[in-house]
């Protein structure tokens, strides 16, 4: 994988707004926040998109999760509710090919996120 803008904040190479870090992930604010709160949990190592974990990443993918219930509990909205989300490929909405878990709160989440009209020919 090449670098992206996560690589290069987890480097340093770019400043971030970060919340937690540890030796597998790090969680820093959203800088397009779609949500009053809105930050991203990722890990270190580098996996491109949900299709390339591997047997060997399951540890990790879990801990993200848990990285997530920890800053909702330590931020105060894990008991209202939160959305934890990831996006995979152009149609998921993926743009940073770096695996990363949204974290969305502080406000109602509807369903579905989107309201898009498909086209029917």
């Amino acid at each position: 994988m090449s670098d992206t803008l996560f690589s290069k904040i987890i480097n340093r190479e770019i400043p971030a707004d970060i919340l937690y870090e540890d030796e597998d992930a790090l969680a820093f604010a959203d800088i397009n926040p779609q949500a009053p709160v809105h930050f991203l949990v990722i890990p270190k190592k580098p996996i491109a998109t949900i299709n390339d974990i591997e047997e060997e990443d399951k540890a990790v993918v879990g801990h993200l999760y848990l990285v997530a219930a920890k800053l909702a509990k330590d931020m105060g909205f894990a008991e209202e509710g939160y959305r934890a989300v990831m996006n995979c490929n152009p149609y998921g909405g993926q743009t940073v090919y770096h695996l990363h878990l949204h974290v969305l709160a502080g406000k109602p989440m509807g369903w579905p996120p989107y309201q898009e009209t498909l086209k029917t020919e």
